[in-house]
Order: C-alpha cells, then sequence, then structure tokens
C-alpha cells in the first residue's frame, strides 16, 4: 500500500543584510566582490560566490560564461571546486551567493542551479557536516538555508554506487 510523506525544510529570510550577523555580513559583501569579477557577456547575469572555510579561509568565485554555454561554469562550483583543490579536506562551513543583471535589478535571492547543488551536495556528504546557504538578489531580502539538503531533497551520492 502506498504511502504519502511531506518533504519540508525551514529558511529564515532577512530584509537586508543590515540584519545579519558581522560574519554574514562580510560573506556576503565578499560574494558581491567576486561577482564583480564574473565574465558573463551573453546572459548578462553575474554571480559571486564566497565559501567559508573551517579554517577561517575564504574563497570566492564568479559565474564564467563560454559560446559554447555548457563549457561555462557557475560561481559557486568555481568556488567550491577552487577550496577544494587549494584547501583539501578542510569543511565548507557556509556559502554566501549574490547575483545581479546589467538589464534590470535582481530584487530575489538567486538560489543555486540543480548542478550547483548537486556539486555542493557532495561536499556536503563528503564531510558529514551540513554547508549553510545566504542567498541574495542584487537588493532586498536574504534568505538563509542551514544545508544544501533542505533544497536538495532526496539527493544522490555515492551510497547509490555502492
Amino acid at each position: 500500500m502506498s504511502e504519502k510523506k511531506k518533504i519540508s525544510f525551514e529558511i529564515t529570510v532577512f530584509n537586508s543584510i543590515q540584519e545579519l550577523g558581522s560574519s554574514e555580513k562580510i560573506l556576503l559583501k565578499k560574494a558581491i566582490e567576486a561577482r564583480k569579477n564574473a565574465y558573463a557577456p551573453y546572459s548578462e547575469f553575474k554571480v559571486g560566490a564566497a565559501v567559508l572555510l573551517e579554517n577561517g579561509e575564504i574563497v570566492l568565485g564568479s559565474n564564467q560564461e563560454n559560446a559554447s554555454y555548457p563549457s561555462g561554469l557557475c560561481a559557486e562550483r568555481v568556488a567550491v571546486f577552487y577550496a577544494g583543490a587549494k584547501f583539501p579536506g578542510v569543511p565548507i562551513k557556509t556559502i554566501a551567493i549574490s547575483a545581479a543583471s546589467d538589464n534590470h535589478r535582481v530584487h530575489s535571492p538567486a538560489a543555486p542551479c540543480g548542478n550547483c547543488r548537486q556539486a555542493i551536495s557532495e561536499y556536503e556528504f563528503k564531510q558529514e557536516k551540513p554547508i549553510e546557504l545566504l542567498l541574495m538578489g542584487e537588493v532586498g531580502e536574504i534568505i538563509q538555508c542551514n544545508s544544501i539538503a533542505d533544497i536538495l531533497p532526496l539527493g544522490f551520492n555515492s551510497t547509490f554506487l555502492e
């Protein structure tokens, strides 16, 4: 007999960056700084990511587009992969993400795409600790998620390959 189950999660919504704690403000400001280095001549949608590691290091990434669209990379994966390469084995605590457009003001928080969610999920699974997310657009509210698993329920990981 079938059974219906509900999957839910909680987020915290802040009205502005001023409502955040000092470390969260710094991380989001770093994400905004990283966003300015985005290479987005095709979409004109610029994303910056700042990854806070457990050792206190902050690693930045920005989206890097390519005329052959699948060849580009999102800011989140650039930052997470760089953190993994430069600081192997150091757990990720928080990832701040900020997005802006050259064509309009981005008022809503930008969440990671599916590929980025899966990549972040791999790191969260590997480190056996949640990775907090801070999501913002160019202006407006900020969303805080406690774990990438919150926005990627029923995620795929290496246990399926055993």
